[in-house]
């Protein structure tokens, strides 16, 4: 347990790195694009150089941790400002700006942006609204232009910045999470084996606790892959640090049917052992053999080698366990928690058995110190 705590805690204090790090990064890659489009703005011709604060302003918006995700929220940003714009014109050009009417307006752009395909610019539908009817004056078709060509101004330099300098390849933290993930699981299965040798009620109880911590990490590691999925795309650094995030996907999804089962197993042995003991004892002639199996496929858990001797062995303890169970070993015992275990055991390694075929090599990408 103690190695699992100061697994855990370097985890975190990895995470805690990395994400430092990735945040430091756009910090002073937003700070350098908003600069850059102030500068820019100054300079556009026309009357929209007026209004030179609305660059900065889109180059902010539209800085995101990924490519595709700066793309997405520029667009979206500016086709939300659009969308505001053609809301308040009307009513200027009627010549009837009020409290109603900018009531009105302002409640209609509301209404306009639970439309989910303006993602994050359905904040700027009625920002947009109020900025034409109370600022524009009396030219709000060209205070429109102007504010909108600013902003593209911004959202092209935000762009362009976040292209150029360390465009973010979020691989690391997706490979290093499903290993996490899979060492998790594999340290339960084993602290469950320990525990069913021990005397009963047995020292160490924390096993029993960590059915949560699985679960959440199970989502930390689909949200990483997700993230790295994501960050992909539009990258030209996908070219350099290739990876078959199909297999990522197909590996999280077995890693996941697996934590079903190891948080079933997790319940029924802590129902064993502390809620229903009388109802649903475990057999002494079956105590060895189940906990061998739980060892032997947490082992093949944490090597994850389908054709190696250690999956082999793992396999080899489960049928015996099943053997046991079904020759009778334990006829004059209820058997029901016994079987139960094993048959989990059997679908946690038929489902690494039938996850051999992906491509996955479990190989950590160097992109770490790169700006990933």
């Amino acid at each position: 347990m103690r190695r699992l705590l100061t697994h855990s805690g370097d985890l975190r204090e990895r995470t805690r790195h990395l994400i430092m790090h990735e945040r430091l990064l756009l910090a002073i890659k937003t700070a350098l694009a908003a600069a850059v489009a102030w500068w820019l703005a100054v300079r556009v011709p026309g009357v929209a150089a007026q209004y030179p604060y609305y660059a900065p302003l889109g180059a902010v918006a539209t800085m995101y941790p990924t490519i595709a995700g700066s793309a997405r929220q520029g667009m979206e940003t500016l086709l939300g400002l659009a969308v505001g714009f053609a809301l308040a014109l009307p009513i200027i050009f009627m010549g009837s700006v009020s409290v109603l009417s900018l009531a009105m307006v302002v409640g209609v752009g509301v209404l306009v942006a639970g439309i989910p395909r303006f993602g994050a610019g359905r904040d700027w539908i009625p920002m947009a609204a109020i900025f034409v009817l109370l600022v524009g004056g009396n030219d709000p078709e060209e205070y429109s232009f102007s504010y909108l060509l600013q902003m593209l101004v911004g959202v092209v330099v935000g762009l362009v910045v976040n292209l150029l300098i360390f465009p973010p390849l979020h691989l690391d933290g997706a490979v290093r999470g499903l290993r996490d993930f899979r060492a998790l699981l594999a340290r339960q299965l084993s602290d469950m084996a320990k525990a069913i040798t021990e005397s009963w009620p047995p020292e160490h109880e924390e096993w029993a606790e960590r059915e949560g911590r699985l679960t959440d990490l199970g989502q930390e590691v689909r949200s990483a892959v997700q993230l790295a999925d994501s960050s992909r795309r539009g990258n030209p650094r996908r070219r350099r640090y290739k990876r078959d995030l199909a297999a990522d996907y197909q590996r999280l999804q077995a890693m996941e049917r697996i934590a079903f089962h190891v948080q079933d197993m997790t319940e029924v042995l802590a129902g064993v052992i502390w809620r229903t003991p009388e109802s649903t004892p475990l057999p002494p002639a079956l105590v060895q053999p189940l906990a061998d199996a739980i060892a032997r496929t947490a082992e093949a858990l944490d090597e994850w080698d389908p054709e190696g001797s250690t999956m082999t062995r793992a396999e080899d303890a489960v049928e015996h366990l099943m053997q046991q169970i079904s020759s009778g070993a334990a006829a004059e015992e209820r058997i029901q928690a016994t079987a139960a275990l094993g048959m989990d055991l059997r679908r946690i390694l038929l489902t690494v058995r039938a996850e051999s075929e992906s491509p996955y090599d479990g190989a950590v990408p160097d992109v770490g110190k790169r700006g990933s």
